[in-house]
């Protein structure tokens, strides 16, 4: 009775540390996707909706950081959309940060379109346009499949977002079912689901990344899947930093290649037989003395157990500490070439980075090999050493997700109007019921130790060799112990130890195992998925207004008519300004140049005036913008300038008001134009 109460007392502290574990694990996640370190465009030459006296040589743009350019990586498209640029953009002065394209001579008056595509340091493609006008501003219509162009090709998106999700994946086997064969069940190496377990996860590792490595000049460029041979775009690949990360995994694989060979042979080896107990004849002596002997005679063979285990120990630790040096090597192939790479922080983002996939591989890659343990009839030994892993798995990730949190998420408003948001919080509750499945196991591992006969190991079964006979014997007698033999070999390992409390355990291991398959795809979403509240809304082609969260009407409007936008707007702050309503107004609200009219009106329906405010518009159907509006004050929380609009379609308008130094919104409105 008083056992049962204690393992109840037991389950109630589990429950208590799982619940705390998932509230900080949801925090964790609302942040554990991609830092904003995308290279942003800090300035243009010409200056963005800028108008020109005379036609500019060359059109040069300049990064918040380093950014890598492709042959079409700067395109310039007059009213007509005709390109007129020579092509070829390079760096400005040699500097990484610039981009800049020559133009061709005799350019009439008119509003042209720069459409700009580059790699930022984090490895992710960026992308937008602006426009400038010499002499004075006119219709343009730009050709959209030339926008379009900007775009990553649907297939190759598809095949290099795959490419990626099947590399997390089977690091995560390759990494995790190592460990748990040298940590928790070394002899589950002489196991051929075992072995098979190891050899699928360095070759999945190994094929997912030549395929990102080919596909990913096809990605940058927007160009198609028959691109991807193209040995000129593997060239430029590995000139970049993602490029030199992908070679450096490959050579790391040839070495992880010869350290599973010998994990499979050194741990495979079955230590060395101890010498048979000596038999001792005859009752003479003592007894004080007959129990001194067995005494030294237990000390003795204690000593010769140990001389004959410490082959494998010695082995154990030398190939642990090979295999986390080249863990945390190809962790660092991920790590050095994303976003912890850019960004603040960086001495510490990197370290923590490669933790955090560490972490996920020893939980995730561990559990495919519990799942085969189990089925192997591993002893309940092997499941508690494991669940400890996995709970000190559990408690880097969180500490550092929570780090990873902090460094890259706009705000908790972006987590449900955003699709980046929304992807968070699907990954929050795959998560969720990830922690939900483990509780469940370990109910099922404390019922596994209450049985002794359960919970030992279950050796491997030695199967007879058949007598070679004729195929077709003439004894029934003979050949019905053949055929059982045959099944017995067929079957042999097969529900060998399936008791019903170890299939219940390996039951909910394996949902837990397929809950960490779906963390694994929608993680490589989030990577995919650009940070930040604008760009997010871009990408989803939705905009919210901050305060209520609901989805505005985007209205219609009609050539020569003039609409209003009411995007209400709350910083959170405490002074006077920081709520109210930003009232944008266009006019005559059709393609090409528009005159845009901004207020700001406190809460009491005053005029207010802030540090800082920007309007930008985007058109997220055709990947274009944002683009900035330069904006000239006329008085208190009035604000006029120009906007060119080249293209119909459902535009976003983006506020940011700025009202003291740490209090800042972006509310954002839809509206239609044409």
């Amino acid at each position: 009775m008083q056992s049962a109460g204690l393992e109840k007392a037991s389950h109630r502290r589990i429950a208590g540390v799982l619940g705390v574990l998932g509230a900080l694990l949801a925090l964790m996640l609302a942040g554990a996707g991609p830092a904003s370190a995308h290279a942003t465009l800090d300035s243009t030459d010409p200056r963005q909706n800028s108008v020109v006296a005379t036609a500019p040589q060359a059109v040069t743009l300049t990064f918040s950081e380093s950014v890598s350019l492709s042959s079409d990586s700067v395109r310039v498209l007059d009213p007509a959309g005709k390109a007129v640029d020579t092509g070829d953009p390079a760096h400005a002065d040699g500097k990484g940060n610039t981009a800049r394209v020559g133009l061709k001579g005799g350019l009439a008056n008119g509003t042209y379109t720069v459409a700009w595509r580059a790699v930022s340091d984090d490895s992710h493609p960026v992308g937008g346009a602006f426009t400038f006008s010499i002499g004075a501003p006119s219709d343009t219509s730009v050709s959209a499949t030339a926008l379009q162009g900007a775009k990553a090709d649907s297939l190759v998106a598809a095949l290099y977002g795959t490419g990626r999700t099947v590399a997390y994946a089977a690091f995560a086997l390759l990494a995790g079912v190592a460990a748990f064969v040298l940590i928790c069940w070394p002899t589950g190496t002489t196991r051929r689901p075992v072995q098979r377990l190891l050899m699928t996860g360095w070759t999945a590792l190994l094929v997912s990344t030549v395929a990102v490595l080919m596909l990913r000049g096809p990605y940058e460029r927007g160009s198609g899947v028959g691109q991807a041979f193209d040995l000129s775009l593997v060239r430029a690949t590995l000139d970049e930093r993602i490029g030199t990360a992908l070679a450096a995994r490959l050579l790391l694989l040839a070495a992880g290649g010869v350290f599973l060979s010998l994990l499979v042979g050194q741990l495979g080896q079955p230590p060395r037989p101890l010498p048979a107990k000596p038999h001792v004849e005859g009752g003479g002596g003592s007894e004080g003395s007959g129990v001194g002997e067995d005494a030294e005679a237990a000390e003795l063979r204690e000593l010769e157990q140990r001389a004959a285990e410490r082959p494998q120990r010695e082995a154990r630790l030398g190939l642990g500490v090979a295999g986390l040096v080249l863990a945390v090597a190809l962790a660092a192939t991920w790590v050095g070439a994303d976003h912890a790479s850019v960004g603040i922080q960086v001495w510490l983002a990197l370290p923590f980075g490669i933790l955090h996939l560490i972490a996920m591989a020893l939980w995730l890659g561990g559990l495919a090999a519990l799942l085969v343990a189990l089925r192997e009839g591993a002893g309940a030994e092997v499941v508690d050493r494991f669940s400890r892993i996995a709970f000190g798995s559990v408690a880097v990730l969180v500490a550092t997700g929570i780090y990873q949190s902090w460094r890259g998420l706009g705000s908790w408003g972006a987590l449900t109007g955003t699709e980046y948001g929304r992807l968070l919080l699907v990954k929050t509750g795959c998560v969720v019921v990830m922690l939900g499945v483990a509780w469940i196991s370990r109910s099922w591992l404390a019922r596994l130790r209450s049985a002794p006969a359960e919970a030992a190991e279950v050796e491997q079964a030695e199967v007879p060799e058949p007598v070679g006979v004729a195929a077709h014997s003439a004894d029934p007698v003979r050949q019905a112990q053949l055929d059982r033999q045959r099944a017995a070999r067929e079957s042999a390992g097969r529900e060998r130890g399936l008791t019903p409390t170890r299939a219940g355990l390996r039951r909910s291991v394996l949902v837990e195992a397929l809950v960490a398959v779906a963390v694994l795809v929608v993680t490589t979403m989030l990577t995919n998925s650009p940070p930040g509240r604008v760009a997010s809304e871009v990408t989803s082609g939705s905009a919210a207004p901050a305060t209520d969260g609901a989805a505005a009407a985007a209205p219609q409007t009609e050539p020569g008519r003039t609409v209003e936008l009411k995007l209400p707007y709350d910083t959170k702050g405490r002074t006077p300004n920081a709520k109210g309503t930003a009232t944008v107004t266009l006019n005559p609200a059709r393609t090409g140049p528009n005159e845009v009219k901004l207020a700001l009106d406190g809460a009491d329906g005053q005029p207010v005036d802030v540090p800082e405010v920007q309007l930008a518009f985007t058109l997220p159907d055709r990947d274009l913008g944002p683009l900035p509006v330069a904006l000239t004050p006329e008085g208190t929380g009035r604000w006029s300038g120009t906007a060119q609009l080249p293209l119909a379609g459902t535009w976003v308008v983006s506020v940011q008001v700025r009202s003291s130094d740490i209090d800042q919104t972006t509310p954002t409105q839809q509206f239609k134009i044409g």
